[in-house]
């Protein structure tokens, strides 16, 4: 068998973080005896989710079974899944930001039991809908729990509270046409309709100053989809919320801005 070296984009931060999660969860548990030490265990996580290094491949660069690999990368998953916010506190955060972008994104996927719930007809492509918050600067500060592809956006955002959260707590946001009627704290561009099939100059203006603002949100979307586990799911669809939130939480130790 053939080998090579491989780098990992991720400072020494995010390694020493999710060691220190994986040393803490063992004493816990009162684990005796692993193959691999936390750090090892921590690098192991960090090139599938980072790089998208398959099982096999992790297998043998780390001279494990193939379903220890998995069971680590699971284990360390559903750690670092527990410690996202839920959208009320991530809510809260972005209380204290000038405004914050929202946006939904496609996670491709390959395994279908039932094809049409997951086929989004808006990318033409099968997949689940995560709904972003991104702050001013197009960083991530929320991915919400990944729905089915064939739902709307404005749905999704509904059906895991991020509509009424941002409402109800009055946190100016920005989107696009696909959540108009979301809320008065919501702002989206004009739209043209069979009563208004042309929009005035103004309102162009408006919506060119908006497609600029939301532009920014684009960076978050590239932030997430830059942890190539991320570009086509290769396990259950069942799964996409935690490995989305344990990415979250991954980003933000890496950017600094995590709480612990």
């Amino acid at each position: 068998m053939l080998s090579y070296r491989a780098s990992i984009p991720l400072s020494d931060r995010t390694l020493v973080r999710l060691a220190e999660l994986i040393r803490a969860q063992r004493a816990e548990r009162r684990c005796r005896w692993r193959r691999l030490d936390p750090a090892q265990q921590a690098l192991l996580v960090l090139a599938h989710l980072r790089n998208g290094d398959t099982y096999a491949r992790l297998a043998a660069g780390f001279a494990i079974g193939t379903t220890t690999a998995w069971r680590y990368a699971r284990e360390s998953v559903d750690l670092l899944a527990a410690l996202a916010d839920d959208v009320h506190a991530a809510v809260q955060r972005a209380f204290r930001l000038a405004y914050v972008i929202v946006d939904g994104t496609l996670i491709p996927i390959d395994r279908l039991a039932d094809e049409r719930p997951y086929y989004s007809g808006k990318h033409k492509q099968h997949g689940m809908n995560v709904q972003l918050l991104a702050d001013p600067a197009g960083r991530l500060v929320w991915a919400s729990p990944a729905l089915p592809g064939a739902v709307h956006d404005m749905s999704a955002a509904r059906t895991v509270g991020l509509v009424d959260a941002l409402t109800c707590a009055g946190v100016k946001t920005f989107a696009d046409k696909s959540y108009q009627g979301a809320g008065h704290t919501i702002r989206t561009p004009f739209k043209r309709h069979r009563h208004r099939p042309w929009l005035s100059r103004g309102q162009r203006d408006v919506n060119r100053a908006h497609a600029r603002i939301r532009a920014i949100g684009e960076r978050a979307v590239a932030t997430l989809k830059s942890w190539k586990v991320l570009s086509k799911l290769r396990c259950c669809p069942h799964r996409a919320t935690a490995l989305v939130q344990a990415i979250l939480v991954l980003q933000l130790v890496e950017e600094g801005r995590d709480s612990g």
